[in-house]
């Protein structure tokens, strides 16, 4: 059993890294400031072909592994978890539309996903249907030129923001059956977008509800085959919650490695705080659990990209396993630096904010929970 990154998932991993310290990092708090991420930072992205980690050579993607991309993913959280966590949700799209869209809708819009000069937003979740997700409400019917929808979807990452939307709507009956999924693209007549949602973290992502009002689409952006846009949706999660898995690994990580320079700095009774040994301990738990936070999140990367029958529930297990462990990772960091971590300056207090969701989204941890209880009982 060999543990070592390769020399190539290395060179990824520095990569992205060096690229976040450089472009992102020095900038994360202004774009927290200001609600949003400047479009000119997602092209010089896409430039090292993160706009397509996983999407195939074929259609002109990276083809990277999914482990390689928690790799992206976890280098990129260091300098801001919420920019990676953005670039997580249009690469589960840009993959959603490489294996379902057909030749047509690739060749007119995939060029420019794949280079992120269009961003895209996924949309499943409305006001009704968050954990059922098959109970969703909004509805596209036939026309003679293609689909007319109408309905709401809620808490859309880049709502009013990205350049196109992979939307999961009704097509027939009710139940994950009459789910299909399509594109629409911004500027479409009928397309609106509710007020910006003022959040606890990921501040810097527009997040605001996506509205349909006789949205009229052509029948080309109907991705796939009409009645399987929900099987679609879901192929997509297993990766997406390795991803925010590695966001919050990434983070976590960055928190403890601020935490151990402030620690060496701060002084009281006569020594740098980290000479304590009860501080010692908590530096120490903090360092095994991320670790082993590590260790579970790129097992569960290897059985996904091996085809494990037991993959999904490795993911959801990773899922809720790493994300739990990142809050908790940073919380403590803050406790470690006393007053000063409450400030924003010290950057603590905005990881504790922006790794909070990562426990809600991509499936609640709840809903791990049940992935995981329910293949146990059905493996008896």
């Amino acid at each position: 059993m060999d543990f070592a990154l390769s020399e190539e998932q290395t060179a990824i991993f520095d990569m992205a890294h060096a690229f976040g310290q450089e472009n992102i990092a020095p900038f994360a708090r202004q774009w927290e400031a200001d609600g949003t991420i400047p479009k000119t930072l997602w092209p010089q992205i896409g430039e090292l072909g993160f706009g397509a980690l996983y999407v195939s050579e074929e259609s002109g993607g990276s083809n990277l592994t999914r482990l390689d991309a928690t790799l992206v993913f976890e280098a990129l959280s260091m300098a801001c978890p919420s920019v990676a966590a953005f670039l997580s949700i249009h690469n589960m799209c840009a993959k959603m539309l490489d294996n379902f869209a057909d030749d047509d809708l690739k060749a007119r819009i995939m060029p420019d996903v794949l280079s992120l000069n269009t961003v895209l937003s996924y949309c499943l979740t409305e006001p009704g249907s968050g954990s059922d997700a098959a109970a969703l409400k909004t509805r596209a019917e036939r026309t003679n030129e293609g689909y007319t929808l109408n309905g709401t979807k809620a808490f859309i990452s880049g709502g009013g923001y990205s350049d196109a939307y992979v939307c999961m709507v009704r097509t027939g009956q009710d139940g994950p059956k009459g789910i299909s999924t399509v594109y629409v693209e911004d500027g479409t007549p009928g397309l609106s977008f509710g007020a910006l949602e003022q959040k606890m973290g990921w501040k810097s992502q527009p997040t605001a509800q996506v509205q349909f009002d006789d949205c009229k689409i052509p029948a080309g952006n109907l991705v796939g085959t009409e009645g399987d846009g929900f099987k679609y949706a879901m192929m997509g999660l297993d990766g997406g919650r390795l991803n925010i898995a590695a966001c919050s690994l990434g983070a976590a990580q960055a928190g403890l490695d601020m935490t151990l320079q402030y620690m060496s700095e701060r002084k009281a009774f006569g020594q740098s705080i980290d000479q304590f040994q009860a501080l010692q301990f908590r530096l120490a738990d903090m360092e095994i659990e991320l670790q082993a936070a590590r260790t579970f999140l790129r097992q569960a990367a290897w059985k996904l990209d091996n085809g494990a029958p037991d993959a999904t529930k490795f993911c959801a297990m990773a899922k809720k396993f790493v994300t739990e462990t990142g809050s908790k990772v940073v919380d403590q960091c803050l406790q470690l630096h006393g007053g000063y971590g409450y400030l924003a300056d010290y950057g603590i207090e905005k990881l504790v904010r922006d790794l909070r969701v990562h426990q809600i989204l991509e499936g609640t941890n709840e809903i791990m929970r049940v992935i995981v209880a329910r293949q146990l009982l059905a493996s008896r």
